[in-house]
C-alpha cells in the first residue's frame, strides 16, 4: 500500500544496489571466501559545517546482528572528523556485502540529522529547540528523523509515535486550523485549557488572524497566569524583521505584567537564524532545516583482505586504531600494530573509540537510552564546540 520497505527486507539484505548480488554471485562461483576488513569513514563534511554527530548506530547494530562478523564501532552521539574509522566490519566479505547500501543509508541520514539538530541547540543556547519537520518527509521516517533530532540535541518531538519511541511526551498546543474552525483564539485556548491534560504547557498560536502584538496581548490578558506562551508563526509574507515583531510583543506583555509569558518562534528556522533571534526568543520550533538536513556523506570501503593491506586509491589501507586523550581533547588514527598507548603530549592515557559491538554475530554492547545519548552530545558540544 504505501511505497516503502519493511523490516524484514531490510534484515534480509532486499534493500541492496544490484552489483552487490552481481558480486555475491560471482564470488560464490569462483569460491573466494576471503575475510575483509571495512570500515566507514568520511571525507568532507557538507559546506559550513566542521564537525558531526555520529548517528544510526542502533539501526545499524540491529542490521548487523545476527551475521556471522565482528563490528567495531564508536559510541553513538560521537563526535567526529573526517578520515576517522567511525564503524568497522570485520568477516567473511560474501556475509556482509549487501548490507553495505542500508548501513551506509541508516548512517548518512541520521548523522545528518543529529549534526543539525545539535548545531540548531548550539545555537539556541539553554533555550529550548522542539523537532516540528515530520510533515516535511515520508511518514514511515518520522520516528527515525525525530529520535535523531531529539539525540542531537532537541528538547523534545511533535509527532506520537516518535516520542513513544524516544520514552517522551510529544510537544505541541493547536494548530491554525483548529482557530480557523473555531474562529477565535479567545475561545480555542478556553477548550484547551478546560480539555487538555494540565501537563501540557498553554502555549497560544497568535498569527492566525491579528497583527502578533495585538493577539498576545489580548490572549494573555484572558489567560493569565495559565498562559505559559504565545507562539509566533508568520508567514513570509507577512513578516518583515522577525527580531523586531519579537521585541515589540516582549515589550507590550512585560508592560502589562506579563513577563511570565514565553516567546516561542517557529517556521523557516535554522541556526543562522536562531542565532539572529537567540536575544528576544524564548525556545524555537524546527522543521525542514532538521528533517531535510543535508545526509552525512560516509564511504563504506575494504582495507585489508586476509590480514593483508589494500585499498582503492584514494583510501589509507590496513587496520587502525582511532585513540582519544581525554586529557588534550587530541584524536589520533594510528596502524593498529603501531598503536601508542598514551598521548605523546601529555602521557595520558589513549582511549580506544573503536569499541565491539557486535561479536560473531552477537550484540555485546548495552545500547544507551535516546535520553543518554542526548546528554552526550550535549556535554561534547559545550566541551569542545566553540561555534
Amino acid at each position: 500500500m504505501f511505497h516503502i520497505a519493511t523490516e524484514a527486507e531490510i534484515k534480509q539484505g532486499r534493500i541492496t544496489d544490484v552489483y552487490f548480488t552481481h558480486t555475491v554471485k560471482i564470488l560464490k562461483e569462483k569460491g573466494i571466501q576471503s575475510r575483509a576488513l571495512a570500515e566507514v569513514t568520511l571525507k568532507g563534511f557538507p559546506p559550513e559545517w566542521s564537525w558531526g554527530v555520529l548517528a544510526g548506530i542502533e539501526e545499524a547494530a540491529h542490521l548487523l546482528e545476527g551475521l556471522p562478523i565482528n563490528v567495531y564501532a564508536m559510541e553513538e552521539g560521537s563526535l567526529f572528523q573526517p578520515f576517522q574509522p567511525l564503524v568497522v566490519l570485520e568477516g567473511k566479505y560474501l556475509d556482509y556485502a549487501i548490507y553495505e547500501t542500508p548501513l551506509l543509508g541508516m548512517l548518512c541520514q541520521a548523522s545528518g540529522i543529529a549534526t543539525k539538530s545539535s548545531r540548531c541547540k548550539k545555537a539556541a543556547g539553554d533555550k529550548q529547540v522542539i523537532s516540528f519537520g515530520a510533515r516535511r518527509m515520508h511518514p514511515a521516517l518520522a520516528p527515525m528523523i525525530e529520535r535523531n533530532a531529539f539525540i542531537g540535541g532537541c528538547d523534545g518531538v511533535a509527532v506520537v509515535k516518535s516520542a513513544e519511541l524516544i520514552g517522551e511526551m510529544p510537544r505541541g498546543t493547536v494548530p491554525h486550523s483548529l482557530i480557523l474552525m473555531m474562529g477565535d483564539l479567545a475561545e480555542v485556548m478556553r477548550a484547551f485549557h478546560q480539555l487538555i491534560d494540565p501537563a501540557v504547557k498553554r502555549i497560544a498560536l497568535i498569527d492566525t488572524f491579528s497583527d502578533e502584538k495585538l493577539a498576545a496581548i489580548e490572549i494573555a490578558q484572558v489567560m493569565g497566569d495559565d498562559l505559559f506562551a504565545v507562539r509566533l508563526d508568520t508567514p513570509s509574507s507577512r513578516r518583515g524583521d522577525m527580531l523586531q515583531i519579537l521585541e515589540e510583543v516582549r515589550w507590550e506583555l512585560d508592560y502589562r505584567g506579563f513577563k511570565h509569558v514565553k516567546l516561542f518562534v517557529s517556521g523557516g528556522l535554522d541556526e543562522y537564524k536562531i542565532s539572529h533571534l537567540n536575544k528576544a526568543a524564548d525556545a524555537y520550533g524546527v522543521g525542514t532545516s532538521i528533517s531535510n538536513a543535508p545526509v552525512v556523506n560516509f564511504s563504506f570501503d575494504i582495507v585489508e583482505i586476509d590480514g593483508q593491506p589494500i585499498a582503492k586509491k584514494g583510501k589509507h589501507s590496513g587496520a587502525k586504531k582511532l585513540l582519544r586523550c581525554d586529557n588534550c581533547k587530541e584524536t589520533v588514527v594510528v596502524p593498529s600494530h603501531t598503536a601508542p598507548s598514551s598521548c605523546p603530549a601529555c602521557s595520558a592515557a589513549y582511549r580506544s573509540l573503536l569499541t565491539p559491538l557486535i561479536k560473531d554475530g552477537k550484540l555485546v554492547r548495552k545500547l544507551p537510552t535516546a535520553q543518554n545519548i542526548r546528554k552526550y552530545v550535549l556535554k561534547q558540544l559545550a566541551e569542545e564546540v566553540s561555534a
